[in-house]
């Protein structure tokens, strides 16, 4: 079972390994609401596809909680996996899995009860779209439960180096969710109910294959119902690692809430070009976010180990990784921005405002690739709170400079998309000069 690529031989070399299939299954799971958007623009029209765009800040929430403690829970069986400690890892996976499933429940429920309510008070979305936007969102809340189940398992495969199983899982549910997709939306002429279903269905189709490749791939973790165990102290530590993981994510998407009421307020053509350009953003961004994943595991088993000098030489290379795919990005949005945006069926307003936005960002996204993976290294190191400092601090500048600056001639709606510059330019100093210090290594000891 031990797949020791992490924490022996060149570090950039164990880092690309784990990261690469970190990427595509990030890349499958993000096409999930991508083809939503696409599908829902092309065949159902803009204000649909604006609907489906509102739900986004509250999708991001409930997801910002399925990601961040299953993060925890990765932390916690990497250093174990790290140290070898074989017996409390089974228990802690069995904790956390039972822990994450009983949040899904909570999630699922909590969704449907106020998806209303967040629409119209939280969000301000336009009443044009509430019906439709409340329709989907309802109907995607009521898969979270797999959505927090599929999180836990990948997190406990990625604690013990599989990061290629999960990539296999989202490939076939990201080929079910097209499908589905196109049969409920287009054939059935299901709107933004049928995109929620099939989403839904993809999600526990990833779910329960990744459950039976878990099972049956590792006897360590083939538990009958009655192996399962269940410890309190265990699932407390899950939650408490986890906390400032979710935290961070969950700041960050309720940051949006207010850049969404921003954005709510120029308009439909406005809304439905936001919605596409954070799809956009969040394909520029993962593989940032992929190395962030793999420096946490990376960092997670080398602290176990004992070798922080690996931790501080697999850091820098890590980020120079980040930085050469970042150009590549950079330059391939910048010049293809007008044909990317056409792809969702945007009108003609809509298109010119996401081109814009899209290429903005692109010059922005070397400052995020080169801070966001030492958010990684600080969550291994079990300083985690530190990532939610920054991200925190980051989002707080983008909505500031998004309500102050809006207001200047020549400005406006531009600060939508021209307040990326201050929060990751903030998040770059505040990350390097973190590292360079070198305190998150107290921590970690």
């Amino acid at each position: 079972m031990k797949n020791k690529s992490l924490t022996h031989g060149a570090p950039w070399k164990g880092i690309l390994s784990f990261m690469i299939p970190v990427l595509l299954g990030l890349l499958l799971q993000q096409l999930y609401n991508t083809v939503d958007t696409i599908i829902v623009g092309n065949f159902a029209g803009e204000s649909p596809l604006a609907a489906v765009g509102a739900c986004g800040v509250l999708a991001m929430a409930f997801l910002a909680l399925a990601n961040g403690f299953s993060a925890g829970a990765c932390i916690l069986i990497a250093q174990l996996f790290g140290a070898d400690k074989t017996d409390e890892m089974r228990r802690q996976a069995s904790s956390s899995l039972l822990i994450m499933l009983a949040m899904g429940v909570l999630a699922t429920a909590a969704g449907i009860a106020s998806s209303r309510f967040a629409l119209a008070h939280i969000l301000a979305t336009p009443e044009s779209l509430i019906p439709m936007a409340d329709t989907y969102f309802k109907m995607y809340a009521a898969g979270l439960i797999f959505q927090f189940g599929y999180n836990i398992v990948a997190a406990i495969l990625r604690g013990i180096g599989d990061s290629k199983a999960t990539l296999y899982f989202l490939l076939v549910a990201s080929a079910v969710n097209v499908v589905l997709d196109i049969l409920f939306v287009y054939n059935l002429n299901m709107g933004v109910a049928g995109a929620a279903i099939a989403t839904d269905i993809a999600q526990a189709l990833s779910f329960v294959v990744g459950v039976i490749y878990m099972m049956k791939k590792y006897p360590l973790f083939r538990w009958r119902l009655n192996e399962f165990t269940f410890t309190w102290r265990l699932a407390k530590q899950t939650l408490k690692t986890g906390f400032p993981m979710a935290l961070q994510q969950f700041i960050v998407s309720f940051g949006f809430v207010f850049i969404q009421r921003t954005v709510n307020s120029y308009g439909q053509a406005m809304t439905a070009s936001f919605s596409v350009a954070q799809k956009v953003e969040t394909y520029m961004t993962l593989p940032a976010s992929a190395l962030m994943t793999t420096q946490g595991t990376y960092t997670g088993q080398n602290i176990g180990a004992n070798r922080l000098d690996r931790v501080k030489a697999g850091a820098k290379q890590t980020v120079l990784i980040s930085e050469i795919i970042s150009v590549c990005i950079v330059t391939v949005v910048f010049v293809f921005a007008s044909p990317i945006v056409a792809t969702f069926g945007l009108g003609q307003e809509a298109a010119a405002y996401c081109s814009a936005h899209v290429r903005f960002v692109a010059l922005c996204l070397p400052l995020f690739a080169s801070y966001f993976p030492l958010l990684g290294l600080f969550q291994g190191a079990n300083n985690a709170l530190f990532s939610t400092f920054v991200a925190t601090g980051a989002l707080t500048v983008r909505v500031a400079a998004t309500y102050l600056f809006q207001g200047i001639p020549g400005a406006g709606y531009r600060m939508i998309w021209w307040n990326t510059i201050f929060g990751w330019g903030l998040g770059f100093v505040i990350s390097w000069t973190h590292f360079l210090r070198g305190k998150w290594q107290s921590a970690a000891a």
